[in-house]
């Protein structure tokens, strides 16, 4: 058990004293990153570890306020957390309703002290916690002083519209805003999927795409999109880019094929069957829509394509991406 005093440094528990920051981090948008930036800061001062504390499913789910799409698989968020520095620990609590029913103390001693040996702590200025929400920051701040650990609270990042959050992020992207999505992440918003065998209509008119599934991230509207895409080297080993193309998210109306999400990748010819693919969607091109002919059809996606090439002519890969685009 981790000692609750901060003067007492060996732990039985073999988990170092931390600087922990608590959050649910979704889509790890320009707001996260500040909050992350200063946890990594603080720790640095306090020689502490800095440990992250974030939560799956998203509590919303558990307690059946909201279906919410994630911006950020799980992976993915765990990925862009651990940018922010080398030393920077995860831990991952399975949200749970039991989780839900422990009261602030509980959560506090059972979580923060006793396995996590937090010395600090650092929570946005909004944040809630305990059963029915009912600890705030003040409650924290109390808690520290009886149990000997320091609670931060860090500014909410805004603009002219108010606090940057996933749910704004999210409102951009039903509405098929991917530019406002893009700077509200501080990247363009991606869509993780695996590659299927299609119909292969695409290769038949001249543009072979990849048919992806399994999809889990929030989707904009249908559409077609100036995409870059990361290719994943082997399962768990991280992305590299693979190109620049276009993407049609819709249901295929001029053939009727259904349901779909297809990429065609520019100057590209490999075998990507089974492949998971990352797709950063840069620009909504246009609605999807039904051609009286597959001449009319076949016209269009060339413009698209141009028009894709001439969007996405000076995006270069983030150095933080290791190789991939983002």
């Amino acid at each position: 058990m981790c000692p609750h005093s901060a003067e007492k440094a060996s732990l039985s528990s073999g988990q170092p004293p931390s600087l922990t920051v608590i959050g649910n981090f979704d889509g790890v948008h320009t707001g996260h990153r500040a909050v992350l930036a200063q946890g990594v800061t603080l720790a640095e001062r306090s020689e502490l570890v800095p440990l992250v504390l974030t939560f799956h499913p998203h509590p919303s789910i558990v307690l059946g306020k909201a279906n919410l799409p994630a911006l950020t698989a799980l992976e993915r968020k765990l990925e862009l957390i651990a940018r922010h520095g080398s030393g920077i620990e995860v831990v991952v609590e399975p949200f749970t309703p039991e989780l839900a029913r422990s009261s602030p103390e509980e959560f506090v001693q059972n979580l923060l002290l006793e396995r996590l040996c937090a010395r600090k702590v650092l929570v946005g200025e909004d944040f809630r916690f305990g059963r029915g929400r009912s600890g705030d920051f003040e409650t924290l701040v109390q808690l520290g002083q009886r149990w000997g650990f320091q609670a931060h609270s860090a500014a909410l990042e805004k603009d002219d519209k108010g606090p940057i959050s996933s749910t704004r992020i999210r409102n951009a992207l039903e509405l098929g805003d991917v530019a406002e999505a893009e700077r509200l992440l501080g990247r363009p918003h991606a869509l993780s999927a695996v590659v299927a065998r299609g119909d292969g209509r695409g290769r038949s008119i001249g543009v072979p795409t990849a048919n992806l599934i399994e999809l889990s991230e929030a989707l904009p509207p249908r559409g077609v999109y100036a995409v870059l895409v990361d290719h994943e080297r082997t399962r768990g080993s991280g992305f590299v880019a693979l190109g620049a193309g276009v993407a049609n998210l819709g249901v295929r109306p001029t053939v009727g094929a259904g349901p779909s999400f297809e990429v065609h990748i520019f100057d590209f010819s490999g075998d990507l069957y089974g492949a998971r693919l990352r797709v950063h969607l840069v620009a909504r091109l246009r609605d999807e829509q039904k051609f009286a002919s597959l001449d009319q059809l076949v016209g269009q996606i060339e413009r698209d394509m141009a028009q894709a090439r001439r969007v996405l002519a000076e995006r270069s890969p983030d150095p933080q991406a290791l190789g991939a685009w983002y």
